[in-house]
């Protein structure tokens, strides 16, 4: 046997394992459910593991020594990225400069995805971007483990890792399938392997006893896996509230909505379908902000952030201490809050609260933030706050001096701030003698008179270049910008400032008032002494859901809340709707269409590809592979557009390039059926066809010259057929020269074993590299002699 043909073992290593790999690798991306909205970027996911893996399964057939392979699969993936995410390559498919600069554009946006996103983010192109090179670098590396250096067992850090960075980022517990089925793959990947080193292992075929059983790698694997798994579901802490699935979260139902704070002004707080979290009782025609949380700090470079410690010395059932300011007076409102489908740390609170009832042990309340709070996500029962919701007055707000010394000096820190963000503020408090003055006039500098606008588009500047792009150029962001911003004017000008996020009053319904997920909300609290933390709501909201509290019309005749937006949410349905206006997604023209659904209408090509494949799989069920194919091949093209016409182009010329393999594969199958078809004309011509197919495969064709005995002998000596395959070649021979010449056709009992056996000998002493396989010979070169198809 020549040195550089495959052994079956080789072959399986280099064709069965990378498939078992990539399937291993799409198991294992499945944890990024946790973080990515909905299964778009799955395909995509994929997509990229298909890239890989049929590179690297090429080279490999063409004998491409292993770093070659593994920058080719590089490549393969960059090119992948080009097609998919600009419009700039050359040929729409390979790197330019053009396309690098695009691509680092997608980047530059990806990254910042991940720095300000909340899990689970949106699949927006960025998103995609990022999922096809972080999953195309997994399915490398696995490849690479799994078959060039042909150890599998390290691929499990690998996916390790995949599983690690959806844990830390979600708050939600990765969904146990997931864990399912990359156990379940990881586990037949290692027994994949394990088979083929056996039947490798100095060429001896497997014992008994080696294959299976209890010492077996792959069942001590699945041991170790099950075991691992049971431990992890008890003991550790993957994810960010605190176990496996099914390890506890720490009270509460599974499900729910989560209000989480947002790092820089880059976020959004309304997000996906339009839920019902609350329902408010007891408030009556209040129009009142319902707190979640403070952001005391603020960071240049990351934004507004929580607290870095809360105390826990508070409980929150009973009656609650006086925060800074609070002199413990006012009317009392007693206010019913009922939980939908929250499930935070949070529990929200209206005005200054005075005593809560019916909420859960390990609750507290935190004086300074105004915040009561878990430390585990939980679902909470109906719960009653009793609230002080007396507004201070205009002259009383003027009064109040500047004496901050009962709060934190961390609500006055204004390190970092831009030095043209404090020329601003300066210009916009000069003049002002009062604190209240100062901070009304701030407000006033985010009406539209000022160029302001309401928008869920802004621009892709990030930390002080995102402040200063709202405040000076373009002026156009949504709720968390102009909280964020007036806040830090406020930082700027001297005032204690921080900033609040929660909901605003939702809409009536019945007796009670619902509040959704469109009604997430942040706006900006400012600290008068004697009257505590007072609420300034900058943004522009036209649609009703915006509240001014009194002193701020008595303060100033301009009415902030006039802005003109270019989004106008639902006003006062009748119940929330379904799904997220579709503005709710932020977008950026340079990048490509998002993947904000649409409602649930699907394309004509998605319903083609559909009909198509269901028309094949009718043809298959029927035996007409004649027509189950190309359909097949149609409905695939249909449905990748759906992804990308690109990726249709090419799953057309693949599905071109797979033609001679198909057709070969159809030959065969016509002369095997007429090999064991009973009362089949002549069995013998359908082997011998077969056997010259064979040959002709393996580069050795034979002449239409040649007698059916010069041609066995041609074969046995250019294929080193061994003494098994010879003796079988030797039997069909006999059985084709009594078909052909003594009329005794389909008589043979022994012509099927025999045949069987020299294709057998065939694989072993000559087997097909993959090029042959793809291309065959006998397809490609037809020189049969006239009597064959």
């Amino acid at each position: 046997m020549a040195a550089d043909q495959q052994t079956p073992q080789a072959q399986w290593s280099t064709t069965v394992t990378p498939v078992v790999a990539a399937i291993t690798a799409l198991c294992a991306s499945t944890a990024l459910s946790g973080v990515i909205e909905g299964f778009r970027w799955l395909g995509y996911a994929g997509i990229a593991l298909m890239v890989v893996t049929a590179t690297g399964l090429g080279l490999r057939a063409l004998r491409t020594p292993t770093v070659l392979v593994a920058l080719a699969q590089l490549f393969a993936l960059l090119c992948l990225n080009v097609a998919l995410f600009t419009s700039s390559g050359i040929l729409g498919l390979f790197p330019g400069p053009a396309a690098f600069a695009d691509l680092g554009t997608v980047l530059e946006a990806s990254v910042e995805a991940v720095r300000v996103g909340v899990p689970p983010v949106p699949a927006t192109t960025p998103v995609l971007c990022l999922v096809v090179i972080a999953i195309g670098m997994v399915g490398l590396s696995v490849d690479t483990l799994a078959v060039a250096a042909g150890t599998p067992a390290a691929c499990g850090l690998v996916l390790l890792c995949v599983y690690a960075v959806p844990a830390s980022l979600a708050d939600e517990m990765l969904p146990w399938w997931s864990f399912v089925l990359g156990a379940t793959a990881f586990a037949v990947l290692l027994a994949v392997d394990g088979a083929h080193r056996q039947h490798m292992w100095r060429n001896r075929p497997v014992g008994s006893g080696t294959g299976g059983g209890l010492g077996s790698p792959s069942a001590l694997v699945s041991v170790a896996l099950a075991v691992g798994l049971l431990v992890g579901a008890t003991a550790t802490a993957v994810g960010t509230v605190g176990s496996l699935p099914g390890g506890g979260s720490g009270g509460g139902a599974a499900g729910g909505l989560a209000l989480k704070p947002f790092t820089a002004l880059n976020g959004m707080l309304s997000q996906g379908a339009n839920v019902e979290l609350f329902r408010v009782r007891g408030l009556g025609t209040e129009s009142r902000y319902l707190r979640a949380m403070t952001l005391p700090r603020y960071d240049a470079a990351g934004g507004w952030q929580p607290a870095e410690a809360l105390p826990d010395n508070v409980p929150a059932s009973g009656d609650l201490p006086l925060g800074p300011g609070d002199d413990g007076g006012g009317l009392i409102t007693t206010i019913e809050i009922e939980p939908i489908n929250s499930k935070d740390l949070w529990a929200p609170v209206y005005g200054i609260p005075r005593r809560l009832r019916d909420l859960p042990e390990g609750m507290f309340y935190d004086p300074s933030g105004g915040m009561v709070y878990s430390r585990n996500n939980r679902t909470l029962p109906k719960y009653v706050e009793e609230a002080d919701l007396t507004q201070p007055a205009a002259e009383d707000l003027r009064t109040t001096g500047a004496d901050y010394g009962e709060i934190d000096a961390i609500y006055l820190t204004n390190d970092g701030i831009d030095g043209d963000v404090v020329a601003l503020a300066e210009d916009l408090t000069r003049g002002e003698s009062t604190s209240f003055d100062k901070a009304l006039a701030i407000q006033e500098y985010f009406s539209s008179a000022n160029g302001f606008q309401y928008r869920t588009e802004t621009s892709g500047a990030t930390g002080v270049e995102a402040l200063k792009d709202f405040l000076f150029t373009s002026k156009i962001g949504y709720c968390e910008q102009y909280a964020s911003a007036m806040a830090v004017l406020a930082r700027a000008a001297g005032l204690p400032s921080r900033v609040a996020i929660g909901y605003t009053a939702g809409f009536q319904s019945g007796d009670y008032r619902s509040i959704t997920t469109q009604d997430a909300h942040a706006w900006v609290e400012i600290f008068f002494p004697g009257e505590g933390w007072v609420t300034f709501d900058p943004t522009p909201l036209s649609d009703g859901r915006g509240y001014q509290p009194p002193y701020v019309e008595e303060g100033t005749s301009t009415d902030p809340s006039g802005g003109v937006t270019e989004e106008e949410f639902p006003s006062a349905p009748n119940e929330p709707t379904t799904a997220a206006p579709e503005d709710d997604v932020p977008t950026d023209p340079t990048l490509g269409a998002e993947s904000a659904d649409e409602g649930f209408s699907l394309p004509w090509t998605a319903w083609a590809g559909l009909v198509l494949l269901l028309l094949a799989g009718a043809a298959a069920g029927l035996r007409r592979m004649w027509a189950a194919v190309p359909l097949a091949v149609l409905g695939g093209f249909f449905l990748l557009s759906l992804l990308s016409w690109w990726l249709s182009a090419l799953w057309l010329v693949l599905a071109l390039a797979a033609v001679p393999a198909t057709i070969r594969g159809r030959r065969r199958h016509l002369h095997r059926r007429a090999m064991t078809t009973p009362g089949s004309a002549d069995p013998a011509t359908a082997a011998w066809r077969e056997i010259l197919a064979e040959s002709t495969d393996r580069g050795v064709p034979i002449p239409e010259s040649d007698t059916v005995r010069l041609a066995a002998r041609r074969m046995a000596k250019d294929h080193s057929l061994d003494e098994p395959g010879k003796q079988a070649l030797r039997t069909v021979v006999d059985s084709v020269e009594r078909s052909w010449y003594a009329d005794r056709a389909g008589d043979d009992p022994q012509l099927r074993s025999a045949f069987d056996e020299v294709v057998a000998g065939l694989r072993r002493t000559s087997p097909l590299a993959m090029k042959s396989r793809l291309a065959p010979r006998s397809v490609m070169r037809r020189k049969q002699r006239p009597s064959e198809d």
